[in-house]
């Protein structure tokens, strides 16, 4: 392949395919590229996509481009190291995800009709789904829930799985005495010091709190994320209170930055 295409600035998905092969290639390549593997490219896919989520959650637009681009790199990765064993194509990726996009969308693309709801949509969608779960042997109701979600998240969807065949609380207030329960539990293996008994409480307490917000319609991921991003907002604030006191956190006591961190609130609510 002539170095016109590496070099071309308009050279488009052809361009990014042949530029990983290259680093891949094992005489002429670059050493890390060709050292990487499935496993070792697995973490900045994560990292990548959790990026493009960032950027979109600031409204960074100049740099959305960027972050897809770069998680569109982790997918050629892996279609360069499938293709060299035998295994994919990049090409064969894009016909497999457009292929399901058809069978999922027989509204848009078959014969079926398009006047029904966005919730007649979703269980018809769901009904696809299981159907490719049952084809792929996944034959029991929590099976395909990728163990590679965070946690959290993890939790909400086994939890909105076993809902959809009825494992369920039946109100918000059910599930409100849950955690109520939990918390009690959680507060007596404290107590014990048994550090095993308090890790496996603190994991039903929050698998609690991600129910409860699926009973909310809140997705606990985003409310989290919003949380902590709220942190570290006013933790800055505080930061910056102190330095124009001229000292630092390290520096100052707790009731001192409680102070600071409850006059920050107060000013965000008026």
């Amino acid at each position: 392949m002539p170095d016109s295409l590496i070099h071309d600035p308009h050279g488009g998905m052809a361009r990014l395919l042949e530029i990983m092969a290259r680093l891949r290639d094992p005489e002429h390549g670059c050493p890390w590229d060709i050292e990487q593997t499935w496993e070792t490219i697995a973490p900045y896919t994560i990292e990548e996509a959790y990026e493009v989520a960032d950027a979109i959650t600031r409204q960074a637009w100049g740099e959305l481009r960027g972050e897809l681009g770069d998680l569109l790199l982790q997918v050629v990765y892996f279609a360069q190291m499938g293709a060299e064993e035998g295994r994919f194509t990049f090409d064969e990726i894009a016909d497999t995800i457009s292929a399901k996009m058809v069978d999922r969308h027989p509204h848009v693309f078959g014969d079926e009709s398009r006047d029904k709801s966005a919730e007649q949509q979703t269980r018809d969608w769901e009904k696809v789904k299981a159907a490719e779960r049952q084809s792929k042997g996944e034959a029991r109701v929590l099976d395909g829930v990728a163990l590679g979600l965070p946690a959290l998240l993890r939790a909400y969807k086994l939890q909105k799985r076993a809902a959809r065949v009825g494992f369920d609380w039946a109100d918000t207030g059910q599930v409100l005495e849950k955690i109520r329960e939990e918390a009690e539990e959680l507060a007596t293996a404290t107590a014990a010091r048994d550090r095993d008994a308090v890790e496996d409480e603190m994991g039903d307490m929050l698998f609690a709190l991600a129910n409860l917000a699926r009973h909310l319609g809140i997705d606990p991921e985003q409310a989290l994320r919003r949380t902590n991003d709220k942190f570290v907002r006013r933790f800055n604030a505080v930061e910056d209170a102190l330095h124009a006191r001229g000292t630092t956190p390290g520096e100052s006591t707790l009731d001192d930055m409680d102070a600071l961190w409850n006059a920050v609130k107060r000013s965000e609510k008026s």
